[in-house]
């Protein structure tokens, strides 16, 4: 078993963390909320820290799950950041959804510092976190994924290494393409059922065992027909999640333009007051234009 240290307790790294523990490993937490890592030890055990850097010191490897960029800019070369306190021959896990560009540029500062960095974005939302059955997309050395990968493997049900540092990001950004298109198009089809005079759970239970079955269509239809949203990820991190395939579309020179679509009804959803909503209420929206046409 592994010395660990994790960094940021958010919906997806409070239960993933509890996972690294219950497997055997030694966990140091550390989150920005001191008391949201004195509840993770209660629960749980293992001990907090008060910066990144007093959790990182020793450990084989440093786990992070932090919000944007500039987060974990901040918890791996800010003041009292991992980075300056990790050992050589260690290797550092970034599960944040964030940019290939801050993936390369922690790659190149760990390579110099000696020690490993592996990007690996999540899918799977908080309830594949709290099950441990989350799907793990990662770039970096065979070596440094070696050394992770059983590890990660407490709350993974699928961790694939896709090429070099980046690559998971990269992969992360054809995930939430994908997905932005599939939950539209789920949402155009439930507001078409509707509008046909269908019963629309009718419809779910048929398509549901054809082609047209998806994740998104098993898991949040009945909530979308109900008109709940409070639960699940967010429509404010879903736009966090697209402007970033955006920025390395502009590099790359692929044409996104169903995506650009579906992030302007997004920015619709937010102005309905649904910053906060599942990724589900594009239905709501889609709902909302048709009761405001009839």
């Amino acid at each position: 078993m592994m010395r660990t240290a994790f960094i940021g307790l958010g919906v997806m790294g409070y239960p993933m963390a509890g996972h690294l523990l219950r497997a055997g490993h030694e966990v140091t937490v550390y989150n920005r909320t001191a008391d949201k890592a004195e509840r993770w030890t209660r629960e749980y055990g293992g001990r907090s820290a008060a910066t990144p850097a007093e959790a990182a010191a020793g450990a084989d490897l440093v786990m992070a799950c932090v919000g944007r960029d500039a987060d974990l800019r901040a918890v791996t070369l800010g003041e009292g950041g991992a980075f300056a306190a990790m050992r050589e021959g260690a290797v550092f896990v970034d599960h944040t959804t964030a940019s290939a560009t801050i993936a390369r540029e922690l790659g190149e500062a760990a390579a110099a510092h000696g020690f490993g960095f592996v990007d690996a974005p999540v899918s799977g939302g908080e309830a594949g976190a709290k099950n441990g059955q989350l799907t793990i997309m990662c770039g970096g050395s065979e070596a440094d994924y070696a050394k992770a990968a059983p590890a990660i493997a407490a709350y993974a049900k699928q961790c694939r290494r896709l090429g070099p540092v980046g690559s998971g990001q990269l992969t992360k950004m054809v995930n939430q393409i994908c997905l932005a298109g599939m939950i539209e198009a789920l949402s155009e089809g439930l507001n078409f059922a509707r509008a046909a005079g269908l019963d629309p759970q009718a419809v779910v239970d048929v398509i549901s065992k054809g082609a047209a079955q998806s994740w998104q269509m098993d898991n949040r239809h009945k909530t979308m027909l109900a008109g709940h949203y409070d639960h699940g990820f967010a429509v404010e991190w879903m736009r966090k999640d697209l402007g970033i395939c955006f920025d390395e579309a502009k590099r790359n020179g692929a044409a996104l333009p169903v995506t650009q679509l579906v992030d302007g009804y997004y920015a619709e959803v937010e102005a309905m007051g649904g910053r906060r909503w599942d990724t589900s209420s594009l239905f709501a929206r889609a709902e909302a234009q048709r009761k405001g046409k009839n």
